[in-house]
């Protein structure tokens, strides 16, 4: 007769119970951009901190998924973020003054950004982000305070009637699972996976016009059309030299794939020849990496540059025999199928099939393109083929919360929250999708992060901490970027530590004021600025 698993467990050898059965204040599960914000912000708050991740790096978006240009908007070295993210960043730029060999210009410069590319003011190498994540991570973890499990995916939940009593993870080295107690659970997965997990209500996809009432959404609701993901990877180039890769398997396919998108895709997805994502009409982009002068006079804009993570005219003479570029580009966003709510077959089926698009646009630049000098930097990646250990994701589950961010929030002057957790900027911008659709670029105000978003209908120790939260399809494009998700981590990881110190919940934090009150001055002497000065739409 089969055992239950409390009784199993009681007859395990202590040691072996131990090591199968954790306890901690506040549970981090996943360790991305906003899980790592969320267990920084526990610790500093005085919290027993467990936290797991699925790959072998921490970070998410800035490391295991190679996506280190962060997505920022023009203000965020004054205002405009966390002050535990202005101060990560700076820990980036001193990463780099302490052991790169710097020119004296570049390290002189206050704002140093060691790739130099044009998406936004700062990049750097995923190998730096996540040097500085683990060192900031490291007393904590010495002192027994932090628990930290890499390799380990959230398996099974144990619920019981609104609350969450243990998380099980799986180590995906050895197979042992291990149990997770906590007072609170942060989903701060990169697809929400605990939200079906721990049957928390959820929605996918794009949302109808009639239940938002966003004028960029659907007559009807389309659970399975969501944002391409992408297998990002980092490329340099040696002029006089082949490194061409061999013929992907999928190679054929590819350079002859046209996206069935509407408005109609401008030919070939390889091709120099995209769409604008705000005019939706054809435009020509340039690749040219013998060129990396970002100043050079208006035309095409050179890809080169674009995600540009190291920036060679940074570095000393020799230190850097070329440039370092990331790509992630519309030429190898996935939109044959989706992650979400699949089957394990059907998600690896895509992720490989991602992968063989990636390898495939690298493969047409090198040959069809004439750059034989580009080589695949499996060093940057810190894999074997070259490309992210996870894909650069978009679009995740999302909780149904007791407050949804809509598009009418933010694309007019944005909504101020009295519940106000944060702040961020960033153009509603949704890449093409699984469902058929091209571009929706929308322009917003800098808007604020209400609590309402963070908690869900009836959960009551279940708080989501990155791009998870009551958002819409529509407003996760501008929800979903670098700073905003690590002050989405940032805030639910005070929110529990609050939440324990008080004895009182989420739910009622939010809605009595003087608890609120409270929870909001605590977060802003912790750095976190909760409102805007007044700007103009982006």
């Amino acid at each position: 007769m089969a055992l239950c698993r409390r009784h199993f467990l009681s007859l395990l050898p202590a040691p072996l119970l131990a090591a199968r059965h954790l306890r901690a204040d506040i549970a981090v599960i996943g360790g991305g951009a906003g899980g790592c914000a969320a267990a920084i912000a526990a610790l500093r708050n005085g919290m027993r901190v467990v936290m797991t991740e699925e790959t072998r790096w921490i970070g998410g978006q800035m490391t295991s998924q190679l996506v280190s240009a962060f997505d920022e908007h023009p203000w965020i070295e004054a205002f405009g973020s966390t002050r535990a993210w202005r101060e990560f960043r700076n820990a980036i730029r001193d990463y780099y003054r302490a052991h790169y060999p710097l020119t004296e210009a570049a390290r002189r410069r206050a704002h140093l950004n060691p790739g130099a590319g044009t998406v936004s003011r700062f990049a750097a190498e995923p190998r730096v982000a996540l040097a500085v994540l683990e060192e900031l991570l490291l007393p904590y973890q010495s002192s027994g305070q932090l628990t930290l499990l890499t390799r380990h995916k959230p398996a099974f939940a144990d619920t019981f009637g609104d609350r969450v009593r243990a998380i099980t993870v799986k180590s995906l080295e050895t197979g042992l699972a291990r149990t997770i107690e906590a007072a609170y659970f942060l989903d701060a997965t990169e697809l929400g996976d605990l939200l079906p997990l721990t049957r928390t209500e959820y929605v996918t996809g794009f949302e109808s016009q009639s239940s938002t009432g966003e004028p960029s959404a659907p007559a009807k609701s389309q659970p399975a059309n969501e944002q391409a993901f992408t297998m990002s990877f980092a490329v340099d180039y040696l002029p006089g030299e082949d490194h061409t890769i061999e013929k992907p398997a999928e190679y054929s396919w590819w350079r002859d794939y046209v996206p069935k998108l509407e408005p109609a895709w401008p030919g070939k997805l390889l091709s120099w020849r995209t769409t604008n994502p705000r005019t939706l009409e054809p435009r020509e982009l340039a690749f040219d990496p013998t060129k990396s002068d970002p100043t050079r006079p208006p035309g095409p804009m050179n890809l080169w540059i674009y995600r540009r993570i190291a920036a060679r005219s940074n570095f000393a003479p020799g230190a850097y025999a070329s440039d370092i570029s990331l790509i992630n580009w519309p030429q190898n966003d996935y939109l044959p199928g989706r992650l979400i709510d699949v089957s394990e077959d059907e998600f690896t089926r895509h992720v490989n099939r991602a992968k063989q698009l990636s390898l495939s646009l690298l493969y047409w630049m090198q040959t069809e393109g004439g750059w034989r000098g580009l080589r695949l930097r499996e060093d940057i990646a810190g894999t074997e083929d070259g490309l992210a250990m996870y894909p650069y994701v978009r679009e995740s589950r999302r909780v149904q919360a007791e407050f949804t961010v809509l598009e009418q929030h933010v694309s007019k002057i944005a909504e101020p929250f009295y519940d106000s957790i944060g702040i961020g900027s960033y153009r509603i911008d949704l890449h093409p999708t699984t469902g058929g659709d091209n571009y929706l670029d929308v322009s917003s105000y800098p808007f604020e992060i209400p609590l309402g978003a963070l908690i869900p209908k009836r959960m009551e120790n279940l708080i989501p901490a990155c791009k998870n939260i009551g958002t819409t399809h529509i407003t996760n494009g501008c929800y979903r970027l670098h700073p905003v998700e690590w002050n989405i981590g940032e805030s639910a990881g005070v929110l529990a530590a609050y939440a324990i110190r008080t004895s009182q919940p989420p739910r009622r934090i939010r809605s009595e004021k003087k608890l609120l009150a409270q929870f909001q001055r605590i977060l802003t002497e912790q750095g976190v600025e909760i409102h805007w000065p007044k700007l103009t739409a982006r």
